[in-house]
């Protein structure tokens, strides 16, 4: 009898200690939930995880009633959080097993929150940022065709009608250029290798789109700040290079922020490194340099940041069928993870048209995203 009541103590114990440590390991996982780890694939792991699964998983060793049926429809395997655990590779994901190993391999590591018509992981967007000498070379510009363009877009400049609504003089929207070095090869003399378009000039470079961007805006009444600094001279300045470019961009914004309490809208303009049959569609006999959103997921703001890009993505698709190629979601192992997106929860980072795109093409997006903006800034306007 007492061997019998020993027996008993010593698995009462047992138990207890047991429950402890399930209790442990149950709040551990809901703590580790919430951390934002720098191996992208362990956070995705991590994130996927069910929190009372695991628990039962654990319960159902000591306790057959709560039998973990390993056929059912699960996605808990103790064996592949250890091998993840100890590899950063997902064996039912290719992907991380080759994202190390091939260059440029980890860009297919981005999230497609919304993809466009024709958009998959085999055409996501590009970065190829040249070596920092190539950036700082002078570049001939298409000067002639340049004025072309400009003269055929503005034949009837001075008999704009005003807007019905306008801020009023207060600048609302800040426009900038974290990578305001890319420019489109169409507009550049001599230039055959896209990895090579680049140039300080800003008729060529996005900063020329930033420029038509606001004046879009302003003539649907929208005030707009516009920064059109030289990044590539003020990172040389500093000593600094390509990796610290959304460094220099965002003391820029800060500093906008600061002197300007009616900013409420962040955009970040870039271009694409892809090819133009991907970067370019016909909506209705006019060609337009497709668009798309970029939402860095490393912040405080990812969630209404991201909502924001769907919404105007949404409006776009409906007005402009094709226009966007979607809304992409990156981490740090992807990009900067952040692009500033952290300052204000409508912060956009908007890609225009891609590396062969022309002048024609990219106003023609230009003016289609000012009125879907402008249309969804005066309905969030009047709702605030």
């Amino acid at each position: 009898m007492k061997k019998t009541g020993s027996n008993s103590i010593i698995h009462n114990f047992t138990c207890v200690l047991f429950s402890i440590i399930l209790i442990l390991i149950f709040t551990s996982v809901i703590v580790i939930s919430t951390i934002r780890f720098p191996s992208p694939t362990l956070s995705k792991f991590i994130d996927n995880i069910d929190a009372s699964e695991l628990f039962i998983y654990f319960l159902s060793s000591e306790n057959h009633y709560f039998y973990f049926d390993s056929n059912a429809n699960s996605s808990f395997s103790l064996s592949e959080i250890a091998f993840t655990l100890a590899t950063n590779i997902k064996m039912t994901d290719v992907r991380t097993l080759l994202g190390r190993e091939i260059p440029g391999f980890a860009n297919y590591d981005t999230e497609i929150a919304v993809a466009g018509q024709g958009t998959d992981f085999t055409n996501l967007p590009i970065e190829s940022p040249p070596p920092f000498e190539v950036l700082l070379q002078e570049r001939e510009i298409a000067e002639e065709k340049i004025k072309q363009v400009e003269e055929s877009n503005n034949p009837n400049s001075n008999e704009e009608s005003l807007p019905s609504k306008t801020t009023n003089g207060k600048k609302v929207v800040y426009i900038y250029q974290s990578h305001s070095w890319e420019a489109f090869a169409p507009l550049l003399k001599g230039v055959d290798n896209p990895d090579e378009a680049v140039s300080n000039n800003e008729k060529v470079n996005v900063i020329t789109v930033g420029n038509k961007l606001k004046e879009e805006l302003n003539n649907r009444g929208i005030g707009v700040e516009h920064d059109r600094t030289n990044v590539t001279n003020a990172l040389k300045e500093r000593g600094w290079n390509y990796n610290n470019s959304y460094t220099y961009s965002r003391e820029k914004v800060q500093e906008a922020l600061a002197g300007n309490e009616d900013l409420n809208y962040l955009i970040d303009i870039h271009r694409d490194s892809q090819p133009k049959e991907i970067t370019t569609t016909t909506i209705d006999g006019k060609l337009f340099a497709r668009l798309f959103f970029v939402v860095g997921k490393e912040h405080k703001n990812y969630e209404e940041n991201l909502q924001l890009a769907k919404e105007l993505n949404s409006l776009l698709e409906e007005t402009y069928p094709g226009i966007s190629r979607g809304v992409f979601v990156k981490g740090k192992s992807q990009g900067n993870g952040v692009y500033n997106q952290d300052l204000t929860n409508r912060a956009i980072l908007l890609e225009f048209g891609g590396v062969e795109n022309d002048l024609p093409e990219l106003y023609n997006s230009i003016e289609a995203f000012s009125e879907v903006f402008s249309e969804y800034y005066w309905k969030d306007a009047e709702d605030i």
